[in-house]
């Protein structure tokens, strides 16, 4: 395709993603220079469509990236007040009598993150960023050295087959002298950069949860603005690291989810259908019932930590926020991790003149590396079970991270069991009643649009692997792991082929993560594509 003429822009630094980081990144950059032009694209039609976050935020870094942000706080913002941590079976649950540490929100913020996001543009355009959602990223452009030199926008108005529809227009080319890239969790730019400068040579393979969520508003009276509510237990079975957070909202609205941990075992497992199950139990429901969705969809979290953080720097480019993987786990937050980042990437751009170099090496040494370093150990425990984690976990705050060892982290796509090889839980669920019925229904509240006739953005590079071996090992976990129905094994009467649904896809990553051949590449649709998140 080199030989279609493109518009060149060209900027001191381009930011691939206007999520946390990103944007956190572009305002101290101007904030410390305000010469450097500086520009942001977005996949997203709006900013904070494809934001996605429980979200409990820690208010530290805001505080000095702009501090007198609490005059004139997010749409969504609200104190946190009371934490409660229980145990959940299927008929009932006990709350602990101690919150952990660090699901202590004392002095925290519940926030949409996605209105934060939307916030936080408007406040780096005055600073003179400039910010472009709707434009993709497809690709990073490099000079004759393999230096990263800027970043391809996706063409628009290219057909199913790959023909030019009669509105084609070829992406631009953004050159830069730095591209930071801020895509969150399995950034699929990262995921080609980390390849090919071998970023990860050094440390463990990354790993990651689904967390699937819902927004929901609810008769009066059933909600406490600030109160914060996470659960273990059911529907987990104790081999399944996963967990629950609700979370009480101003105007009679709750956001709730569920995190499932991408090292699952069970092929036949199915992270939404637990989410959906978890709203269903007796201490949930009476809260929900009676009550509609406004909004919906899932998104996949960096859980890695401390051994999984790739090197963070490459000729011409940077990592930062969850797409380098800085999520604090047993705090379930990486908000306050994505912003110390970008300042302090912002910071080093400033004091280095523009040169990525060293910015490794001022990371590991900084705040953001020492809180992830002193709980590395503690979802790594969880691999042994429920109980294990859960003792592990105490001895590693008790020492606060200084255990003479470091657990390994394994990817998740090799964790699967193949179909009949060990006796998997039987999983005791309910019959559901509250919306939505199945994941289509979701998909309509997660708003997500695709035009039909593009390419297809989910790249399945040999399915004949999908009826044959695939089939016949793992049962097709694809039609199983994904919370939007993406993947489906039709027979149309010339036997069974993979039906791959792009137009649903809520762009959570999960495919590209858990596959257990590695044969999903997830790239990005046009730009514009995509869930429309309300609130997020």
């Amino acid at each position: 395709m080199s030989d279609v003429e493109r518009d060149v822009m060209e900027y001191d630094v381009v930011t691939v993603g206007a999520g946390p980081s990103g944007l956190a990144f572009a305002i101290r950059l101007k904030q410390l220079n305000p010469e450097l032009s500086v520009c942001v694209i977005e996949k997203s039609s709006t900013i904070g469509a494809h934001i996605l976050s429980g979200a409990v935020i820690e208010p530290q870094p805001l505080d000095a990236l702009l501090p007198g942000w609490r005059d004139n706080p997010p749409p969504v913002c609200v104190p946190a007040k009371d934490d409660e941590f229980w145990f959940f079976s299927k008929e009932g649950g006990r709350k602990f009598p101690i919150v952990p540490p660090g699901m202590r929100n004392h002095g925290n913020f519940i926030v949409s993150l996605g209105a934060m996001c939307a916030w936080l543009a408007p406040q780096a355009e005055a600073l003179g960023v400039e910010i472009y959602p709707g434009f993709a990223a497809s690709e990073t452009l490099h000079d004759d050295d393999g230096k990263v030199v800027g970043v391809r926008i996706g063409d628009m108005g290219v057909a199913k087959d790959g023909s030019h529809k009669p509105g084609y227009t070829p992406g631009i080319d953004i050159r830069a002298k730095v591209t930071v890239l801020a895509e969150g969790a399995r950034g699929h730019l990262t995921k080609r950069l980390v390849k090919r400068f071998a970023l990860d040579k050094d440390s463990d393979p990354q790993a990651y949860s689904i967390g699937i969520k819902e927004l929901w508003q609810v008769p009066e009276g059933r909600v406490t603005p600030g109160k914060i509510v996470h659960t273990l237990g059911w529907p987990a079975s104790n081999d399944i690291y996963g967990g629950s957070f609700l979370y009480h909202l101003e105007n009679n609205q709750i956001a709730l989810g569920y995190v499932s941990g991408l090292d699952y075992k069970d092929p036949e497992y199915r992270p939404w259908e637990a989410f959906q199950q978890w709203k269903n139990h007796p201490l949930i429901k009476p809260v929900l019932e009676g009550g509609s969705i406004l909004s919906a969809g899932a998104r996949a979290i960096v859980t890695g930590g401390w051994q999984s953080l790739p090197k963070v720097e490459m000729p011409g480019a940077l990592l930062i926020g969850d797409t380098a993987g800085l999520l604090n786990v047993p705090k379930i937050k990486g908000t306050h991790q994505a912003i110390r980042s970008g300042m302090l990437a912002a910071e080093h751009l400033i004091a280095s003149q523009l040169a990525p170099e060293g910015f490794d090496a001022k990371l590991r040494a900084s705040d953001a590396m020492a809180e992830l370093k002193s709980v590395r150990n503690i979802k790594p425990g969880f691999k042994k079970g429920l109980w294990f984690g859960m003792a592990n976990a105490a001895w590693e705050t008790a020492v606060g991270g200084l255990s003479p060892w470091t657990l390994k982290v394994k990817p998740d796509w090799s964790s699967l069991d193949k179909v009949g090889e060990y006796e998997e839980p039987k999983r005791d669920y309910v019959d559901r009643t509250l919306a939505p019925r199945d994941r289509l229904q979701g998909v309509y509240f997660a708003a997500t649009e695709h035009d039909e006739d593009q390419p297809v953005h989910l790249r399945v590079h040999d399915t004949s692997v999908c009826v044959s071996r695939c089939a016949a090992e793992y049962d097709n976990p694809c039609t199983r792991f994904c919370p939007a129905g993406v993947y489906e094994i039709v027979d149309d009467g010339e036997g069974k082929r993979l039906q791959i649904n792009a137009a649903n896809c809520v762009h959570c990553k999960t495919c590209d993560i858990k596959d257990p051949y590695q044969i999903i590449d997830w790239v990005t649709p046009e730009g514009g594509a995509g869930p429309n998140y309300q609130n997020l």
